[in-house]
Parts: structure tokens; sequence; C-alpha cells
């Protein structure tokens, strides 16, 4: 069965676009340079489609190969070249704040191949793209399970090409050696992604299509193996590069992936005044948690540096001590979500859709990274389920190494991440973002926008008094809040100001309470990854200088649901383009 033909058509389309006739609206031309891009660039990226909700390119795999990168950059340079024909100030507001979207996008696609060039040095790249060319297909059910399978089956067919494309693209002397260790980890994992994703789903499709369905995963396993050896004897014992981006990288893709106002050195700035201000505020909690108990700390009125931090840390060892088992941390996760939600809707903060959301355990192609992500629809795919996903407690971690890791996700840490993860937090705004009308604005997301919004959550749950106000609770969600000032200020700190492993250690575990575990998760994390941990800090900053303006302009009509659905109407662009549509303000 094919399911790609679309793409011939759309390949075929013509490539011009003439000026708009007499009578024609900007708008309209705007519309065809949109039509376009929805179907020649996003063509070009059919596993990026399919996550979106785009299902016309399912039974393909992106092309990473020199001539397949050329052909991406090609097109949106013929893209960008239509748009700037006809974007402007005569176009709808809501067409100003997608062409700028647009524009962003096409340009990053440009500089992460011809620049940033991680095709050439990051093998997370490629097994990444493994892995959700085939998970999302089976995760939701947008189709009959047999036409969703023969997108699996010829997916599958296309890994041992992709692995093939990965071992000539990349440079080992490039490659830094954290990336070859995580992706030897995280390519196990795709056998993992077969066994427990794919092969339950055989036996219900009719006999001619298992056996197409079964050879195409017995190849996919035998690429595996073979990507697998090739990634412990080949890649990982030449792999000699930096992880660190070093200052004019890292700065550029800051600017691509914030599209915000703020510099790096004012982000930092803020960070560190903030994190000062977290502590103040924990410290007061601290007095009053451990007032007359016996053997506590000193907490005088006004503390040393020394009398803060013990004191803090012997009001967080009260939250310590209850925490789940080891096997029970997804249960709860369940439960924390039940409960936040029962308190959302019992406030009537926020408008909460019907849509279908489930706690699962984290796939693990996708393990070793985050503890735990909100794996939502794409939104061109509404109405499908959310997943709440949790990362299992590796079977390999010693008795210490566990309960650190219960210690830091304590029962009520757990709660604050179902908040961030769900409730308020990315569940909501999604669901929200996901009926917005734009196919652009559904398409090109902020991540500082969506990041920001979960830690504004956050902040809301603890406004409004959540667990009845509980101090404890209280004291975690100021000891997140500096886990997520932290990211800010490490991540720029390693990738620029070469950060060594112990100064960043000692940052998150002395400066912002963090377990050692997670500090050693973290260090993992930004040497993998590079300006995705400042998109918290940044979109919460913007949200509350947002919600803050609306009050102030809106006066005695000012209320938090009037001021959430506001917010939550336009999508997930930057802030920045949020406010001026609220506000009725001049766009870009």
């Amino acid at each position: 069965m094919k399911v790609h033909l679309p793409l011939l058509a759309a390949l075929l389309l013509p490539t011009f676009l003439a000026p708009a006739a007499a009578g024609t609206s900007a708008d309209a031309v705007y519309g065809r340079v949109v039509t376009r891009y929805m179907n020649e660039v996003l063509a070009l990226d059919p596993v990026g489609a399919t996550q979106l909700g785009e299902h016309r390119y399912d039974g393909l795999m992106n092309d990473l190969s020199p001539e397949g990168r050329a052909r991406m950059v090609a097109k949106a340079r013929n893209v960008l070249a239509d748009l700037d024909a006809v974007a402007g100030p005569h176009l709808s507001r809501a067409n100003q704040v997608d062409a700028h979207l647009m524009h962003h996008a096409l340009d990053y696609t440009i500089w992460q191949v011809e620049t940033f060039r991680d095709w050439s040095w990051d093998p997370l790249t490629y097994v990444n793209l493994a892995g959700s060319a085939v998970y999302p297909l089976l995760a939701r059910e947008y189709a009959p399970l047999p036409v969703r399978m023969a997108a699996v089956s010829a997916r599958l067919q296309a890994w041992s090409g992709l692995f093939a494309q990965e071992r000539a693209a990349l440079d080992p002397a490039k490659v830094p050696p954290i990336h070859a260790q995580t992706a030897i980890s995280q390519n196990a994992g795709l056998t993992d992604l077969i066994d427990q994703v794919v092969m339950p789903e055989v036996a219900k499709l009719p006999a001619e299509q298992r056996a197409q369905v079964n050879a195409a995963i017995a190849g996919a396993r035998a690429a595996v193996a073979e990507q697998q050896t090739w990634l412990q004897k080949t890649l990982l014992p030449q792999a000699k590069g930096d992880f660190r981006l070093g200052r004019q990288r890292y700065d550029e893709k800051l600017r691509f992936e914030l599209d915000s106002s703020l510099s790096r050195e004012e982000i930092r700035k803020r960070a560190e005044a903030a994190i000062s201000d977290r502590r103040a505020q924990m410290y007061v909690i601290a007095r009053e948690v451990l007032a007359g108990r016996a053997g506590a700390p000193p907490t005088p009125a006004t503390p040393s540096g020394e009398q803060q931090q013990r004191a803090i840390e012997a009001a967080l060892e009260l939250a310590y001590a209850e925490h789940p088992a080891r096997q029970d941390v997804v249960p709860a996760a369940r439960n924390a979500l039940a409960q936040a939600t029962a308190f959302v809707k019992a406030k009537d903060l926020v408008t909460v859709y019907p849509d279908p959301i489930t706690v699962i355990i984290m796939p693990a192609y996708q393990q070793g990274v985050a503890l735990a992500d909100c794996d939502a629809p794409g939104p061109l795919d509404r109405g499908q389920k959310t997943y709440f996903a949790v990362s299992p407690i590796p079977a390999s971690w010693s008795d210490a190494q566990v309960r650190s890791y219960l210690r830091e996700y304590n029962t009520r840490a757990i709660n604050e991440l179902a908040i961030h993860e769900a409730m308020p937090g990315h569940y909501v705004q999604l669901a929200h973002a996901n009926r917005y009308r734009s196919p652009i604005r559904a398409v090109m997301q902020s991540n500082a926008f969506i990041e920001g919004w979960a830690m504004y959550g956050e902040q809301l749950m603890s406004e409004q008094g959540y667990m009845n106000g509980d101090p404890l609770m209280r004291l975690v969600h100021l000891k997140w809040d500096l886990r997520a000032t932290a990211n800010a200020i490490l991540d720029q700190a390693v990738h620029v100001d070469g950060m060594t492993r112990e100064q960043a250690m000692r940052m998150l575990t002395h400066d912002t309470f963090q377990e050692e575990r997670e500090a050693a998760a973290k260090w993992v994390r930004v040497q993998v990854t590079s300006t995705q941990l400042a998109t918290y800090f940044v979109g919460f900053q913007e949200h509350l200088a947002l919600r803050e303006e609306a009050r102030q302009r809106w006066g005695s009509a000012f209320n938090l649901k009037r001021y959430h659905d506001a917010a939550l109407a336009f999508g997930s662009p930057p802030v920045r383009y949020v406010r001026e549509l609220m506000f009725d303000q001049p766009i870009g």
C-alpha cells in the first residue's frame, strides 16, 4: 500500500507566484505562499509532518544526504523569496504575525543546515529521527491500523538507509564523546520500540500484511544491530569533538530559539537576581516549618549565607521524607494529574477542553535526557490523545542512586511535575493552541512560550494555594523555580563560559538544592542540548510581564480565567506577538 503519492503532487506545484491580480488581496496571495510551505517544505520533512499531524507523507523518511539537505535549503530560500514579495503591514494582523514566524523558521532551517551543521557531528539527530519516524504512527489512532502499519513498515525499511547516511555524514573528530555515548544508549532503545510498540500490533493485521511488516521488522532489527556495532566500535573510540558551542554559535542559536529581545547577558543578570530572591523566599518558609522542631538549625531573622543554606536544606528534608516507592513513580504521577485537574476545575482558572490525556512510561529511545515530557498530538491532529510520559527509574541504578532520585522526585515534586507537564501546563496550553485556526501558527510554535507557560502554571497553582497552601508544597515549588532559573545560567555558562562539571554540580546541588542524580542528569542534558534550557526562564519572565500588563490595562475587568483564555487564544507564538495581538499593538 502506497501512502505517499501526494508528495509528487506537491513537488509538481508551480514554483512561481505571480503578483496579485487586480482585485486580489495581499492576504490571498499570502495564502498561496502558506499553501506552498505546507505542501512543499513539509514534504521534505515527512517525519516532522507526521508529528504535526500532516499524514500525507507518513510512509516517507527524511533525506539527510547531501542532496536532500541541498533540496531543503533551496526550497526554503524559494519560499522566503515569495514570502518577502508579499509580507508587510498590508496583510491582516494575524497574517503579519504568521509571516514573521514563517520567515524566522525558514531562516532557522537554512542556518541549521549550512552553519550549525549538527548533521555532521550529532548522532542523536539520527537516532531521534528514527524513533520519531515510527512511534507517532502507532501512538494515536488517526487512521485504521492497516494504514498506519503500512507507513510503519515503510519507515522501518528506511532505517538502514538513514543509518547509512549517518555513517557517511558524521565526522568522528567533531562528534563529542557524550553525544556518542548517549546515542549508543538511545539506539539500543529502538529495539525496545519495536518490541513494545510495533510487535503488539502485528497480530491484529491481515495475514498478507503481517508478512510484509515482519520482513520490515527483521530488516530494522538488523539495521539497529549494525548501527550499534558501528557506534560502539567505530564512532565512540574516534569521537573527539567539543560539546561546547562557543560564543558565536550559541548566541546565533539562542536568537533563533527564543525570538526574544533579551540578550544572553540580560538573561543571566535576571536569572542570578531571581535565584537570590527565590532563596530568600525559601528561607522564610523554612523558618515557618522548622519553628519548634527539635534539632532544627538556627533560623535568625537576618541569616548568614551558611545559615540560610542549612535551614532550607533542613526544611526540604521534611518534603523528601514523603516519596513513592521505586516502582510507583508512574502511578504517583497519575494520582498527581487527577489532583491537579480537580483543583484547576474547582477554581475555574482556565477553560479545560475534554481532550484525552493519559500517563505512560516514556519510550526507551527518548529516555536519558529528561525525566518527563508532554507528548501532545500534532496541531493538525486535533482530538487525539496527549501522553504525559514519565521515564522509569533505570534498573541498573544502585540503591543510593534510587534514594537520591526519589528525594528529588518526592510526592510533592511529582505534583509539581504534573502541573508543569499537564495541568494547567503543557496539556492545557497545547489543547488551546491546537484550536487556533492558522496552520502556520500551529506548525511554528515557540518553545519559550510553551515552556514559559508551564512554569507560569506552576506559579499560578502556588499562588492559588494548591494542596491547601501546604508550606512544604510552596517550598518544593520554589525549588523547582530555582531549577528552571538555574537552567538558563547553566546553559550559557557551559556552552560559552566553559563552566566545568565540578562548577555545574556545585551550582545545581548547593545553590539550587538539587539531588546528585538530578544534577548529574542535567549535566548530561546541557552537554547534548543547547539553548533549550534557557526557554523556561525567559518564557516565564515574559508571561509574568504579560499578565501584569493585562491587569493594569483591564483594571476591574481583569480576572484570571479571562486573562488565561485570552493569552492562550493565539496559538503558541513568542509572547511578544501575543502581547501585540491581545492589546492591539503594531505587529513586529
